[in-house]
């Protein structure tokens, strides 16, 4: 197992004389080299990253999203293809979070989410989200504009009982009038207007 506070020691290590990870805007901590095995915990040595703007911790073994206390610049969080449950511990960085990438993770429900008012654009595809309504918790986040959503439970479930992609589609929509990028797909005023008329 290799800890947050070895690989920003492994990183630090790869670095020019004059760098400093703790000066780092974008910090890459998913898969490099020297760092096996992977990640499984995120820890207090974060905190140090000041300056980060962008955490990159993809690509491990994480299961639990741990404190990001004094990351106080952070707008960019990726921890895509880990082993996410559930949706924690962002309080601290609320007020700065513009992206969350948590796509290919073992997600249920979206509790949590509703303090990142800043979010706009939401990355969570290939979860484990069964239930429409968990959408819902969505609309509580003014400024979100792009949600990945495709390969939840409820979209497969939703194609599998015959509904369409265009059904799926307005079904988020419904929900979520502000999107302007759903599934990597532009939503154009025509498709948005529809989904608005089956309300």
């Amino acid at each position: 197992m290799t800890s947050v506070k070895d690989a920003l020691k492994k990183l630090q290590e790869t670095l020019e004389d004059d760098k400093k990870v703790e000066e780092l805007e974008d910090v890459r901590l998913c898969m490099v080299p020297w760092q096996m095995p992977l990640i499984t915990k995120m820890d207090p040595s974060l905190g140090t990253l000041k300056k980060c703007k962008h955490l990159r911790l993809s690509s491990n073994q994480i299961d639990r999203i741990g404190s990001l206390a004094g990351m106080e610049s952070l707008e960019i969080l990726s921890l895509a293809r880990n082993q996410l449950k559930k949706i924690e511990n962002l309080d601290s960085v609320a007020g700065t979070l513009k992206q969350l990438w948590i796509s290919y993770n073992n997600i249920v429900a979206l509790n949590g989410i509703e303090k990142l008012q800043n979010l706009e654009v939401l990355y969570m595809s290939n979860n484990k989200v069964h239930d429409i309504k968990e959408i819902e918790r969505l609309q509580s986040l003014p400024k979100l504009t792009e949600l990945l959503f495709h390969g939840n439970a409820f979209h497969s479930r939703f194609l599998s009982e015959g509904g369409d992609e265009k059904e799926y589609r307005f079904e988020i929509m419904k929900r979520l009038p502000n999107l302007k990028i759903l599934d990597g797909v532009h939503i154009e005023d025509e498709e948005r207007a529809e989904a608005q008329s089956r309300s």
